[in-house]
C-alpha cells in the first residue's frame, strides 16, 4: 500500500495563485487538497468539513483580513476536539523581517516566499510536517541581519498596535488605553518609524 497523501488546505485570495499553488502540490503525487478558501470565514467552513487536515498553507493578506489570525481560530477549534493542530506553513509576497517573526510568533510553523520553488515548497511541507521551524534561508540571512522590532517597542506602542491590528481609530485607541488623543498619535508615529512601514492598514496586517 502506497503512502498516505499529504492533505492541505489552502488559504489563498487570489485565485489564480491559489489554482497554482493546488495544481504544483498535486503534481508532485505526494499531496492533495483537502479544501481552498479565500476568506477567513471560508476558511474556517472548509477546515469544519475536512478535518483534520495536515498542514495549512496560509498567506497573509486575505484582502482586508489578516492571515494570521486563522491561526487562532485553528489552535481554538483543535483544542475542543483535543486533535493535533494542523502545521501552518505561511507562502506570502511579504519578504520584511517583521511579517515573518510576526507570522511565527503567532504560531505558523514555517515561512516560504511566494517566488519560491516546487523543491523548496516540498521541503518546507516535510519540515513543519516533522514539527520543525522552517524559513526560507534566503529570507532567514535578512532576520538575522535586522534586530527584532518588537523588542524595540515600548509597552504602550505594543497595546497600541494591538488595537490597530483590531481597526480601532485613533479615538477609540485613545479611550481604550484612557490616553489624550496626540500621545496615541506620537505612538503610532513611533511604530511607523521602527518597522518602516507607511500605511496604517500594513501595520493591522502585521
Amino acid at each position: 500500500m502506497g503512502k498516505d497523501k499529504i492533505k492541505v488546505l489552502l488559504i489563498e485570495d487570489h485565485p489564480l495563485t491559489r489554482r497554482g499553488l493546488a495544481s504544483c502540490l498535486t503534481d508532485t503525487g505526494r499531496c492533495s487538497i483537502a479544501g481552498e478558501a479565500g476568506s477567513l470565514e471560508a476558511a474556517q467552513r472548509v477546515m469544519e468539513l475536512h478535518f483534520p487536515v495536515d498542514v495549512v498553507i496560509l498567506d497573509i493578506s486575505l484582502g482586508e483580513e489578516n492571515g494570521l489570525d486563522f491561526i487562532g481560530y485553528l489552535k481554538k477549534y483543535c483544542d475542543l476536539r483535543k486533535a493535533k493542530i494542523p502545521a501552518v506553513l505561511v507562502c506570502s509576497v511579504y519578504e520584511d523581517p517583521f511579517r515573518i517573526r510576526s507570522a511565527i510568533g503567532n504560531g505558523a510553523m514555517g515561512y516560504v516566499p511566494k517566488s519560491a520553488g516546487e523543491t523548496e515548497l516540498l521541503q518546507a511541507i516535510d519540515t513543519v510536517m516533522r514539527g520543525e521551524l522552517f524559513i526560507d534561508p534566503r529570507l532567514e540571512i535578512k532576520i538575522n541581519a535586522q534586530p527584532d522590532v518588537y523588542a524595540k517597542f515600548t509597552r504602550r506602542e505594543r497595546e497600541t498596535l494591538a488595537l490597530v491590528k483590531q481597526h480601532y481609530d485613533n479615538h477609540q485607541i485613545a479611550k481604550a488605553l484612557s490616553l489624550r488623543l496626540h500621545t496615541v498619535e506620537n505612538h503610532i508615529s513611533h511604530i511607523y518609524f521602527k518597522t518602516g512601514l507607511t500605511k496604517r492598514e500594513e501595520l493591522a496586517k502585521l
